[in-house]
């Protein structure tokens, strides 16, 4: 299967859970944190889960099951009845399809996904290692430093000042990179000192938007002697 990394927006969408386990209450509340409207199909659910939002539906007759696949966006089987989750799998074709007993019957992976800071993460092992998917992202969040949040944040700051001084898109990404190899900002990241920083990266930008005016004046103004000289050259003419 053609696997690719994508991010969905999920606030709003309606989510049928089969199944009312560890993993169908991890799907669960993975769905209602960002929004999503979600009714499991179970025996029972947990009090937090009720509390977010989630419904419990009792009924595992097929006709119910029509309909509640009828009226997700996304549908998620998880229960451990194979039986079960072969048919709702089936009736879910049209669906993004989640499948946590075997992933690569399905069309959506939910990975690992993990914060640090605004920065999510997500982990994805084809299903080979769940395990070791955990293991990976502890030695990421061992990895990635608070400087380096930091400069995440000063980028996207002078991406924005960027924008709204420049057209061109490589002019914009030199710059981007001048801030990310400068030794004072690093150091004042370092230190924690992200406003001094932002206040550096304006100094930057505007110091080289002004010498880009100048140029662009000596240009004229070159433009004026080479007028003048040629019309001194029409005189002597």
């Amino acid at each position: 299967m053609g696997w690719t990394s994508l991010f969905l927006d999920v606030n709003g969408k309606n989510v049928f859970i089969l199944g009312t386990g560890e993993v169908a209450h991890r799907r669960a509340d993975r769905f209602l944190e960002n929004g999503s409207k979600v009714i499991l199909s179970g025996n029972k659910i947990s009090k937090d889960l009720s509390d977010k939002g989630a419904i419990l539906e009792e009924d595992g007759s097929k006709e119910t099951y029509k309909k509640l696949v009828e009226w997700a966006d996304i549908v998620v089987v998880a229960s451990g009845d194979k039986t079960n989750n072969d048919y709702v799998s089936l009736i879910s074709k049209d669906k993004l399809l989640n499948r946590a007993d075997f992933p690569e019957k399905g069309n959506l992976a939910v990975p690992t996904s993990f914060y640090i800071d605004d920065v999510q993460i997500s982990i994805f092992t084809n299903g080979k290692s769940p395990l070791m998917a955990r293991e990976l992202r502890k030695k990421i969040q061992n990895i990635v430093s608070d400087e380096d949040i930091l400069q995440i944040k000063l980028q996207d700051f002078s991406r924005k000042i960027l924008k709204e001084k420049f057209d061109n898109q490589k002019v914009r990404k030199e710059y981007l990179y001048k801030i990310l190899n400068n030794s004072n900002i690093s150091k004042l990241l370092k230190e924690g000192k992200l406003k001094e920083a932002k206040n550096y990266v304006e100094k930057i930008i505007n110091n080289n938007d002004n010498d880009n005016s100048n140029d662009h004046s000596n240009d004229n103004n070159n433009d004026n002697d080479n007028s003048n000289d040629h019309n001194n050259d029409n005189n002597n003419d």
